[in-house]
This record gives structure tokens, sequence and C-alpha cells, in this order.
């Protein structure tokens, strides 16, 4: 499966209204149509897993700067509004989905993190 399909159908099919899979080095390997996401963004995130800094920069993606709840050496929780982001990282990339008041932070939060527990078995 291409990393596309796993945003198109993993992630965006799903139910969240933006997603990404950015390689550990922040570089863009897949997105959704919707999402504008920048390289300086994306290197900011990969940054921001190295040097554990996403409570105190916060989380950027499209140009969104989103409130931190929680962040460890996997996983990403934030909030802007109404909306949220998740980001899990594997061995090799970093998931991204952004969720609406439609899916609810838990729910998006299970998606994004079943994708990544899928990838971690399979060495992704």
């Amino acid at each position: 499966m291409s990393w596309q399909s796993y945003v198109d159908t993993n992630l965006l099919g799903s139910g969240l209204i933006h997603a990404a899979i950015l390689g550990i080095d922040g570089s863009i390997w897949a997105k959704s149509s919707g999402i504008d996401l920048k390289q300086s963004e994306c290197s900011g995130i990969a940054q921001g897993y190295k040097n554990k800094s996403f409570v105190e920069t916060g989380f950027v993606v499209g140009g969104k700067k989103y409130m931190v709840l929680k962040s460890d050496d996997r996983s990403v929780y934030s909030k802007l509004s109404t909306c949220g982001a998740v980001a899990v990282k594997t061995k090799t990339a970093i998931l991204i989905g952004i969720y609406d008041d439609k899916l609810t932070p838990g729910v998006a939060a299970n998606v994004v993190e079943r994708l990544g527990d899928y990838l971690i078995d399979n060495s992704c």
C-alpha cells in the first residue's frame, strides 16, 4: 500500500478532515489535498519530536498553531477551538490527523494511534 493510500483510506476514510504522513526527517511523504503544509512546519514537527519541545512551542500544521495538551516520545495531542490535531511517530514516519467538531478527540486519537501501531508492527 502506498503512503497516499494510508492517508486516503485509513485516516481520511475514518473521519479525519485532513491528514499527512511525514518522514521522521520532516519530508512530506503523503498528504490530503485540503491541507497546506509548509516544509518549515514539517521540519518543526520533526524537530519537536527530537527536542521534546511541543509543549513550549505548540504544534503548527497548515498555518494553524494548536495548543498541545499531551506530548511524549510517540504521540502529540493538540487542540484549536473546536478542532484538534493528533500526531504519532513510528520508526520511520510521523502520522498527522486533523479533526473537526464532528469527531471526538478520543476517536481521532484512536484512528491515528491504530495506524501507528500497525506501521510499527510492520517495522515502519
